[in-house]
């Protein structure tokens, strides 16, 4: 409920009601953003020009805005507003900031015979549509009448004998026929025949309409980045195609290293290519479900023998939505791909270093044992060495002893000291080895 007369709105942090709860902060701009975007009323006979621009810049489009509220003596929007509705000179312009693009809707009076009108006519300050910021994405020139219904030759006569695409909506309510063909101006013509529907229900019909113009236009924007990168998933899938036969032949680690170098670069391409159509496919089918929707809502039945506006999207949306999606899905399909032909050539390089450890490890202990049993020769010859030295050295000192006057044998005593000295060696070998193996 909104507030009393004289009372100021709740603000953030402020209790609920008095002694109540503090609201939430964010409390005032949820509520608001149920109706930041409220149906118009449109009431018959008018016309409606409406267009749909990309890339603007919300403070572009709030200057421009403001040139035209002074140009016609209007108070300017309210700066950070999302729906801006201005009335002057007998015309209604409603303004919306979208995520993606901004829209301009003009409701005009009914004046001169003619059904559509060009954009020039429209009662507005030179140049200011030419200044508009962004670029134009979709327009629509809407007539909405009311009265007779137009004769089959006249609608052949107003959109060139092309394919008419028409159909009843709202349960036969009313009447609705286009080709879905940009005029001169670029601009989709359609005429809505709103019979005797009040100014409420007549604009939100109109606005469903607008919306499935602009939200199409928008879809559609996937498609030409799925044509542009559809040679490059081409290559990529002879590229992983090439290395999984590759794969196979492979034996030498160099060549399973330069497979891998080569499927790494191809899963950096495909990461490159996710990245930068993620967003564009993710908003195309989401545009893409708005426009069902919005048909859904029009429950339109057919008429003369024409397509109706939702078989005409299906016949020529659906499609190409399709094939974005298939585009997609080829690059989730390529990602799992790669990443699989990855982890095989990775555990084959793995497999073969460990095979290549294993026969060095193998290597390492063949040398080992030779040392070692190089090692045991050499302490052989080492024991013997020693030994001889040894016992050279007891003979000078039974030599000695021998010519001191005492009666040693010398060739006895160094026989006897022979064993021992080499004994003793082997011993000292035995316990040092022991204390090595201890450590």
């Amino acid at each position: 409920m909104s507030p009393k007369p004289g009372k100021p709105a709740a603000k953030a942090g402020a209790g609920a009601f008095p002694d109540g709860p503090k609201l939430h902060p964010q409390f005032a701009a949820l509520a608001r953003e149920l109706h930041a975007r409220p149906f118009g009323a449109a009431a018959a006979p008018a016309r409606i020009f409406h267009l749909a621009l990309a890339g603007g810049g919300r403070a572009a489009e709030q200057a421009s805005l403001e040139r035209l509220c002074a140009a016609n003596g209007v108070a300017p929007p309210p700066q950070g507003a999302s729906q801006v509705g201005l009335d002057f000179a007998g015309c209604q312009l409603t303004w919306e900031r979208h995520a993606e693009f901004s829209t301009y809707t003009f409701v005009l009076p009914w004046r001169g015979r003619e059904t559509f009108q060009p954009a020039a006519k429209l009662d507005l300050p030179h140049g200011w549509l030419a200044a508009l910021p962004g670029e134009m994405l979709a327009g629509m020139q809407l007539a909405l009448i009311k009265g007779r219904l137009p004769a089959s030759g006249a609608l052949e006569t107003i959109f060139g004998r092309r394919n008419i695409v028409g159909g009843t909506a709202v349960g036969g309510r009313a009447r609705l026929w286009t080709d879905f063909n940009p005029d001169a101006d670029n601009c989709v013509r359609m005429i809505v025949h709103a019979g005797f529907m009040p100014p409420r229900q007549a604009g939100r019909l109109v606005q469903r309409l607008l919306e499935i113009e602009t939200y199409t236009m928008m879809a559609l924007l996937a498609l030409p980045l799925a044509r542009e990168i559809a040679p490059a998933i081409a290559g990529i899938e002879r590229g992983l195609a090439e290395i999984a036969e590759a794969t196979t032949g492979a034996d030498a680690l160099n060549e399973e290293q330069a497979l891998l170098k080569r499927l790494t670069a191809l899963a950096a391409e495909l990461a490159t290519l996710g990245a930068r159509t993620a967003y564009r496919f993710g908003a195309g089918r989401a545009y893409y479900q708005l426009v069902r929707r919005r048909i859904e809502e029009l429950r339109e039945e057919r008429i003369e023998a024409r397509q109706t506006i939702g078989d005409f999207m299906e016949r020529r949306l659906s499609p190409a939505m399709r094939t974005c999606e298939t585009t997609e899905r080829r690059l989730e399909t390529l990602s799992e791909r790669a990443a699989r032909a990855s982890d095989m050539l990775r555990t084959r390089i793995d497999v073969t270093l460990a095979a290549q450890n294993r026969d060095l490890l193998h290597s390492m202990n063949r040398r080992a044992l030779i040392q070692f049993r190089l090692q045991q020769t050499v302490e052989g010859v080492s024991v013997a060495a020693i030994t001889y030295y040894g016992a050279g050295l007891v003979s000078y000192v039974a030599k000695g002893f021998q010519a001191e006057g005492y009666a040693v044998h010398v060739e006895l005593t160094v026989a006897a000291s022979i064993p021992i000295i080499a004994g003793l060696l082997i011993f000292g070998l035995w316990r040092l080895h022991k204390w090595l193996d201890r450590d």
